[in-house]
This record gives structure tokens, C-alpha cells and sequence, in this order.
């Protein structure tokens, strides 16, 4: 596994940060910058399983190992999901992606907040994620400033 880092200021209040990643309506924005139906269903909190998924094509299901509100959550990626939202776990894609970790840091200085993404993963999803990243987190900056 090997680790990837990104990172944006944002003008805003950390609590503003968070709402806007993780509220469904602007999570479904922002993550279209990896798949244009992204979504998830589950709760936000500690121990939970969450779906994210597009419809057409499946996803992954994870655990949030770490969530401690408005300053850092662990997602624990657990299985993959087919377009029918059943459990995958076992063909080579998969295997690769099971264990794969995102971390999510909120640092507030002032009046702006420093939000980080750290993810662990296999070497096969390295452009996936530099890809998706730059431009989710481009998406969130600018939903955060505009409200």
C-alpha cells in the first residue's frame, strides 16, 4: 500500500467545511469529480458502514473507523459493491482495493480551514485518485466560498 496526499485552503469555517463534504447534496457535486452518480447512503458515525456508489456502476462499502466531527474522519474501505449493491470481495480488483483507508483532516487557522486528504491504497488506484482529488477538492473550495 502506499500513501496519497492532498490538500486545499479553503475561506471558510471549519464546521462549514465539513456540512459541505459530507452533506448529501453537496457531497453528490463534489464527488462527480471521480463518477457523475456518486452518492452514499448511510450515516456519518463512528463504527458505521456507508455505501459510496454510483448506480450504474457499483462502489465501495466502508467503515468509519475514525469520526470525530468537524476535525477528522478515518473511512476503512471494506468490500467493493457491484451495481446491485452485493457485497464483492473477490475478484483481483477487489483484493487490491479491500483495506484501502481515507482520512479526512479539517485544521482551522483563522479564518480559513486546511482540509486533507490522506488515502492508502493500492498502486492501482494511484490515478484514479489523482484524477478525482484536485478537482473534488476544486469543487468543494468553491461550494464553501460561494455560501
Amino acid at each position: 500500500m502506499i500513501k496519497l496526499n492532498y490538500s486545499i485552503e479553503i475561506n471558510a469555517a471549519k464546521e462549514h467545511v465539513w456540512k459541505t463534504m459530507l452533506d448529501k447534496e453537496t457531497y453528490q457535486q463534489w464527488a462527480k469529480a471521480f463518477s457523475s452518480g456518486s452518492t452514499f447512503i448511510g450515516e456519518w458515525k463512528q463504527g458505521e458502514a456507508i455505501l459510496f456508489f454510483d448506480a450504474d456502476l457499483g462502489g465501495t462499502k466502508a467503515v468509519l473507523e475514525i469520526f470525530n466531527r468537524y476535525d477528522e474522519i478515518l473511512a476503512k474501505h471494506i468490500s467493493m459493491v457491484d451495481k446491485d449493491m452485493k457485497d464483492n470481495n473477490e475478484d483481483e480488483m477487489a483484493k487490491k482495493w479491500i483495506g484501502s483507508t481515507e482520512r479526512y483532516n479539517f485544521i482551522e487557522s483563522g479564518d480559513h480551514t486546511k482540509l486533507e486528504i490522506e488515502i492508502t491504497t493500492d498502486e492501482t488506484f494511484i490515478k484514479m485518485f489523482d484524477a478525482g482529488w484536485p478537482k473534488a477538492l476544486e469543487i468543494i473550495k468553491s461550494l464553501c466560498e460561494q455560501n
